[in-house]
Parts: structure tokens; sequence; C-alpha cells
């Protein structure tokens, strides 16, 4: 016996709502993109520049204490925030001590890092510095750019690509959910101020990748069922091929949350933030690949009939949508 999550032959009609799940996708990218203006992202170390020191210590952390003992020193804007982590052992008190770079100056001197740790210490003789990472303002503006060009020439390719397997109408599915992803992981982000920085980033470029997979797989079955169900209603069709890759995408995105969800726990807070990314975005992605690529193939039209091309592409577009 196989194990099945869905029945071998569903049916079910994925594009009733079609216009109900194309509207919450429109509102949730505004949002999202009000989240981002208003609250901004909580951006770490790599994009503001500046330091980050780690500590640890078999004494609580006192947050207030670590302040005080840190504001004889006028560092200015210095953040200090307790880490909970549900791996850690009971004597283990994690803290994590940010210094940004302000004013156009560069990361933490060596001196200055030394004078925090002093402080510290002299506060609690148990502490100990598992880690400092420096970044400077310069190379954190390079750093963003960077990430904007990875982002942008990945959905480049990813619609070249798309636009030479299929047609360019499924192109524009294709990187309308994309868009609609990433929108929608860092607005989620800004909402909770979960810190976004390199590794965000890559999590974004495993999310695209993961999302344009699905949407592949569903347009490729849409391909084979075009072609063999020439009479049939676009829409219809569409209900068709979901259902046929229905089995896969459940069993694919299901295991893929397991990992990720056992990551998230247990994995810890360094990663936290890159596991919740890549989580939200197989959440998002399985959902895009169904109610956004589809939504927007069937508002343009698919070519039924390769002799006239514009004649099919209107009447698919215009009376199935």
């Amino acid at each position: 016996m196989r194990l099945r999550l869905v029945p071998q032959d569903t049916a079910w009609d994925f594009m009733r709502y079609r216009k109900f799940t194309l509207g919450a996708s429109v509102v949730a990218i505004v949002l999202s993109l009000v989240a981002w203006l208003v609250l901004g992202l909580n951006f770490g170390i790599d994009f503001l520049g500046g330091t980050t020191i780690r500590t640890e210590s078999v004494q609580a952390v006192d947050v207030g204490a670590y302040r005080d003992a840190l504001s004889p020193l006028g560092l200015g804007d210095v953040t200090i925030t307790e880490v909970f982590d549900p791996t850690f052992a009971a004597d283990q008190n994690v803290a994590q001590v940010r210094i940004q770079a302000q004013d156009g100056t560069g990361s933490v001197s060596p001196e200055v890092i030394s004078l925090v740790q002093g402080a510290l210490t002299a506060l609690d003789p148990s502490l100990t510095f598992a880690s400092v990472e420096s970044v400077g303002p310069k190379v954190s503006g390079e750093l963003i750019t960077t990430a904007i060009i990875a982002l942008a020439a990945a959905i480049g390719a990813m619609l070249v690509y798309i636009w030479l397997r299929f047609e360019w109408q499924f192109a524009v599915g294709a990187v309308a959910a994309l868009v609609h992803d990433i929108i929608l992981t860092i607005g989620i982000f800004s909402l909770l101020q979960i810190r976004f920085d390199q590794a965000t980033i890559a999590a974004l470029l495993t999310v695209l990748g993961y999302s344009i997979n699905d949407t592949v797989v569903i347009f490729d079955r849409l391909r084979e069922n075009l072609i063999k169900f020439k009479k049939t209603p676009l829409i219809e069709v569409m209900n068709r091929s979901v259902n046929e890759t229905l089995s896969r995408t459940l069993m694919t995105s299901g295991t893929t949350l397991l990992a990720l969800i056992a990551l998230i726990v247990l994995g810890g807070d360094v990663i936290r933030g890159f596991v919740f990314a890549i989580l939200w975005g197989v959440i998002v992605g399985t959902y895009s690949s169904v109610y956004v690529a589809k939504n927007v193939v069937l508002l343009l039209g698919v070519d039924r009939d390769p002799q006239s091309p514009s004649k099919a592409g209107t009447q698919s577009g215009s009376s199935e949508a």
C-alpha cells in the first residue's frame, strides 16, 4: 500500500474562488508594502554597519545592568537583547550587544570593543564572548546593492526561462507569483520585526527556486492537458491540471515543512530568521503557484490554436476570465 495524502482522482474546483483569492493577494501585497514603508525592516549588522558582540554567562542576563555598565562609555545607540532558545542549557544565558555605526563612521574599533568587554566582565566575571562581528557602512551599502541585484537577476532569469519553455502568458504569471512571494515575505519580516540580514536574502533566493519549481510542474501538466483537451474551457483544464499534481504538491510541501519546523524549533536563534523565511516562503509559494500564477494566465488567455494565435488568445482571455 502506498501512502496517499489525497484521493487518487480528485475534482476540486480550485478556480471557483479565483476572484476572491486574486483580490486577497492584491490586498496582502498592499498591506505588506505599507508595513515595509511604515515599520521598515529590522536590518541586521550586515546591512547597517557596526559591531555585534555575543555574550554567554552562567548568571541570568540583566539587560538594565548591562546598559548601565556601558552607558559611561558614550557609545551612542546600543541595543542589548537577551537570546532565548530551547536548546540552551539551564546555566547558558546568552545576550547580544549591537553597537551600530553612526555618522558615517566605520565599525567599532578594537579598543572600544575591549572597553565594552572589560565593562561587562567587571559586571559579571563569568561572562564569555562567543563572537564579535563587525561590518563597515561602506560594505553594508554594497551588500544591500548586491542583494537587490541578486533578486532582480534571479527573477529576470526565470522570466526568460518560462518564456522560452512555455509562452509569454505563463512567464508573466510565474513572475507575478514570484514578486507576490517576495513582497509577502518582506511584509511579514517587517510586521514581526524579524532580523533581516544576508541569510534572509539567501532564504529569499531559495524561496524563488522552490516557488518556480512548483509553478513549472503545474504549468507543464497544464500544457499537456491543453493539447489533450483542446475544446475544454481553459478554466476547467486548469482545475484538472492542479488536481492531477495535487498529491505531488502536498507531498513535497509537507515533507519540506516537516524539516523546516524541526529546524525552527531546534535549530537555534542563529538560523531562525533564515529558516522562518523559507518556511513562510514555502507556504505562500505553494499558494501563489495555484492562485496567483494561474489567475494571471487565465486573465491573459492562452493560445489554443497555433494556426490563429491572435484569435485563440483573445477568445480564451475574454470568455473564460
